[in-house]
């Protein structure tokens, strides 16, 4: 399988020719990361957030999802096991507090529902479940003069403990789901989801699934779906749902497509980096440890970055090339893209 096939697949998959209003990535979860993120992405899908909620779910981050299929994703995402949810608690400074496995998510979701009760900062929910779950999972934070709970173990299970989350200027409210989510008692149809991962960013190995869920592939393997067909790119080996295989042969490479992709994106969220960017130097570019770019996706690859700051009603658009850019594309993506931040012009510079 080429290169050119697999992004041809990725790119029709993940509804870039703006023919739906509900893409299928909301069945994956869009990152909200930073803040508003999520409703660029939408926007570079042609879609808007109706009838979606901001969630904690895969790997603690913030999502949007389709609300009518928020129970569902908390059983998917519950951990499989006590090794599982040990793995996805990687703070270590409550070592002793990951050893609980499973019942430090029971524990610190039941305290969530026990205490929100209403909308209430992050800071102060923080403080009431912090008080309620076991002093392992908690440690003392120097840049708050306070001892809280883990905020990985903390937003990890938020979904499971029925939050719903809302930034509001520089901070964060957490509001109980106005559907409530029933607190799982196992893991269910976490296979289903992983086969989404692998229908959406594959094809794909174990351990590419199973760092995109923030657990190893050890403990993965027991929700490893059946179904799959082995398929080879570039010599690697990986594994994509049989049921799409005739899509992925028949995806056509796209011609004359730009958007313009926020930090975060779905599309980013592929483990296998180089499938999008062959260069290491530009890799590095696109994915910094803090404070990523956009990218610009062109015909499937990622051709290069951009960053934008709000001038009172103007929105400065800096774009790096990795090549030559379609003028005409990309000054309607930067207009758009303008549009949505509620800038009355762009202004376009190129490094």
């Amino acid at each position: 399988m080429s290169r050119d096939r697999v992004l041809a697949h990725r790119v029709a998959a993940h509804g870039f020719d703006r023919a739906s209003a509900d893409p299928a990535v909301l069945e994956l979860g869009v990152q909200d990361t930073p803040y508003g993120s999520a409703r660029q992405a939408m926007a570079a899908r042609g879609a808007a957030e109706a009838g979606t909620a901001l969630v904690w779910s895969v790997r603690g981050a913030p999502h949007l999802h389709r609300r009518g299929e928020l129970p569902r994703l908390a059983a998917a995402l519950w951990p499989l096991s006590d090794a599982d949810a040990t793995a996805r608690i990687t703070n270590p400074l409550i070592k002793e507090g990951a050893k609980l496995g499973l019942e430090a998510f029971r524990r610190t979701a039941a305290a969530f529902r026990r205490v929100l009760t209403r909308p209430m900062g992050k800071g102060e929910a923080s403080r009431a479940v912090s008080a309620l779950v076991p002093e392992s999972l908690t440690y003392f934070c120097q840049s708050c003069d306070a001892v809280h709970v883990s905020g990985g173990l903390f937003q990890h299970a938020g979904l499971s403990g029925g939050v719903e989350v809302r930034p509001e200027g520089r901070g964060t409210v957490l509001a109980p789901l106005s559907d409530p989510v029933p607190p799982p008692e196992t893991a269910a149809g976490t296979a289903e989801y992983v086969r989404t991962f692998l229908r959406l960013l594959g094809p794909a190995t174990p351990a590419e699934a199973a760092r995109f869920l923030g657990t190893t592939a050890t403990a993965l393997k027991p929700a490893w779906p059946d179904g799959l067909a082995e398929v080879r790119v570039g010599g690697k080996r990986a594994w994509f749902p049989e049921d799409s295989v005739d899509a992925l042969l028949s995806a056509a490479p796209p011609s004359g497509l730009l958007r313009l992709l926020p930090p975060g994106d779905p599309y980013l969220q592929t483990r296998d980096r180089p499938m999008l960017v062959p260069e290491k130097e530009r890799e590095k570019q696109v994915w910094r440890t803090l404070g990523s770019p956009g990218a610009v996706l062109l015909d499937g690859g990622l051709a290069g970055v951009w960053r934008t700051r709000l001038r009172a009603k103007r929105l400065d658009l800096t774009v790096t090339a990795f090549e030559p850019l379609p003028e005409r594309l990309l000054t309607g993506e930067a207009e758009r893209l303008a549009a949505l931040r509620g800038a009355g012009e762009v202004r376009l510079i190129r490094e």
